[in-house]
């Protein structure tokens, strides 16, 4: 940290603006802590306040407007790449949906502050087709309150930002060593759980083509849509779908007959939901696939073909 403080005193806002922007764009960058620092260093006189603040707004709209832009030109395929490195691939996107159905704009504030949310937010945004004005309005008044709250605690703790550096760096092996322990545990669960996972019923698969030459045929099975209602509001259904939460299908179930025909899809890494949702049908006896490459994979067909996708 002694480096980056003397950075910031030989650069100043400049640096405040590639690191903020290098960290929205997804480098693991300690944007925040540098930004404290440049708080203390403009309390104290020796860092332009103002222009550092200016900055700040303009790269973090920069850096979410690159993933924002990439939402939604690629859609949920950036959203599985990007949740494909977090320690939960298999539920973040289901669970940023959720998120996003739950808060809509606020959600972009809650990514400045939240651990695993920070990424994705903008472009779940623009999968979820946010307007451009909406966007840049929520995500402009985030970035504000993010570099208000950063920089005012360095102005309030600008006698005690140095003593809070020279401590982080006498801690910097043990925490790092702690963090790569917790990690380690973090991926021995998952593994674990997906072991676990693995030991139901074996799910079949169905292509997008597949299931077209069925629906065209007239020979439609029952199709089920397990995603969140923001996303189907969004890009739609394969014609003909059943929209339902993952709570649903137990209930659901019960009133099909055992010999039905499901069809189940999501858009998820891996197809997890559907699977999860497939499961529980095919304990009963029925005929059960899964979708394979969820609802993109139809817009995909969808586009090449000239289908309906809604």
């Amino acid at each position: 940290m002694d480096e980056i403080v003397a950075l910031l005193l030989d650069h100043g806002p400049l640096l405040v603006f590639v690191l903020t922007l290098a960290s929205r764009a997804g480098a693991p960058f300690p944007a925040g802590p540098v930004l404290v620092v440049a708080g203390g260093l403009g309390a104290l006189g020796q860092l332009s306040l103002p222009i550092t603040a200016v900055l700040s707004l303009l790269a973090n709209l920069l850096g979410d407007a690159l993933w924002f832009l990439g939402g939604r030109k690629y859609g949920y395929r950036v959203l599985r790449m990007l949740c494909r490195v977090s320690l939960s691939p298999d539920t973040c996107v289901r669970q940023s949906e959720g998120m996003f159905e739950r808060w809509a704009g606020w959600s972009l504030l809650a990514a400045k502050f939240v651990p695993g949310v920070s990424i994705v937010a903008a472009p779940m945004a623009g999968a979820l087709k946010m307007s451009w004005r909406r966007f840049v309005g929520w995500d402009l008044a985030a970035a504000a309150v993010w570099t208000a709250v950063y920089l005012a605690l360095g102005y309030v703790l600008r006698t005690q930002v140095g003593a809070v550096l020279a401590a982080m760096a006498d801690m910097g092996t043990k925490a790092a060593i702690a963090l790569g322990v917790l990690v380690l545990l973090a991926l021995a669960l998952r593994f674990v759980r997906r072991r676990r996972a693995g030991g139901g019923p074996a799910i079949e698969r169905i292509a997008p083509e597949q299931l077209h030459t069925l629906i065209a045929g007239g020979m439609s099975p029952v199709i089920f849509d397990v995603r969140a209602p923001v996303a189907r509001e969004a890009t739609g259904m394969v014609p003909g779908a059943i929209a339902i939460g993952l709570d649903e299908i137990a209930n659901r179930a019960r009133e099909l007959p055992s010999d039905a025909h499901v069809v189940v899809y999501c858009n998820c890494p891996n197809d997890v939901s559907a699977v999860k949702a497939a499961g529980l049908l095919v304990k009963r006896g029925n005929h059960v696939q899964v979708l394979r490459g969820g609802h993109d994979a139809w817009l995909a067909l969808a586009n090449e073909k000239d289908l309906a996708a809604a």
